[in-house]
């Protein structure tokens, strides 16, 4: 993927069949063409927005800072949660500078997966013919890192997959290998009460004191599409300096108390669990 080039379909677009084809078409023509080629034309103005605003190039400063330090550089991508990218331009946004932020970390499209059950069958084309990957389940933000580091993007995602991931990557070895680009931690914090967040959130709560946050800057064409949204990374110092209690409770989070459960359950493992 060229970074002045393309984000072009590698096939030609398939018929479509069936009785849903005139809804289909319906909403294709709602959002300015049709097919796989009208997604990736639409995701090159998104990205060409991003530029020219100078909104990317104020947010690299953000990007760059967890490769400050001595933690190696992320060589995979996870994204969670982006949305219906084809007909609302938030989420295309939020796909626009998941692209840029490849290039810039030089992860290649092939390592970069992504889940997000409301995808269409259109929008998971235009997806593979970007190179990017789908994950073949929903993970529930439970997703090991093992021995590479990998970048999660998951811009205004609920608060259980960041607890869900935390959780699946609880140590000091791998969770300095994690990189997030989502919802504010601090914010977090600052929104709940504490012994909500203690309670319901639990990994998140626990994880505060080693974690690094730089916020993306503010920028008025974007308020609504990256409020709120943070990377953190976690030093490995900071977490080998939290008490070794933290690291003793490893149970699996269930949030039956949880009022406000802002995730999409894997319904196989809801049944497990129930």
């Amino acid at each position: 993927m060229a970074a002045a080039g393309g984000w072009r379909a590698a096939r030609a677009r398939r018929r479509r069949r069936g009785r849903d084809r005139g809804k289909e078409e319906e909403e294709e023509e709602e959002e300015g063409g049709t097919g796989t080629e009208a997604v990736l034309r639409r995701l090159r103005e998104a990205r060409d927005d991003l530029l020219s605003s100078g909104f990317w190039a104020a947010s690299a400063g953000a990007v760059r800072a967890p490769l400050s330090g001595p933690a190696e550089p992320p060589a995979r991508c996870v994204c969670y949660g982006l949305g219906r990218f084809a007909a609302c331009p938030a989420a295309r946004y939020q796909l626009a500078f998941l692209l840029l932020l490849l290039e810039e970390l030089r992860v290649p499209p092939a390592r970069c997966a992504l889940f997000d059950p409301a995808f269409s069958a259109r929008e998971a084309a235009a997806l593979g013919a970007l190179g990017l990957r789908l994950l073949p389940e929903n993970e529930e933000g439970k997703h090991g890192v093992g021995d590479s580091a990998t970048l999660f993007y998951m811009v205004h995602c609920g608060k259980a997959l960041y607890n869900n991931l935390l959780w699946s990557n609880w140590s000091p070895a791998a969770l300095s290998k994690l990189v997030i680009i989502g919802n504010s931690f601090r914010g977090i914090e600052e929104r709940l009460l504490s012994r909500i967040l203690e309670r319901d959130y639990s990994y998140i709560a626990k994880v505060l004191k080693g974690t690094e946050e730089v916020a993306l800057p503010s920028h008025p064409r974007y308020l609504d599409t990256f409020n709120d949204t943070s990377v953190h990374w976690f030093p490995l110092d900071k977490l080998q300096e939290l008490s070794p209690e933290v690291w003793n409770f490893v149970e699996e989070p269930t949030y039956q108390d949880c009022e406000d459960l802002e995730i999409i359950r894997n319904q196989d493992r809801a049944a497990t669990q129930s």
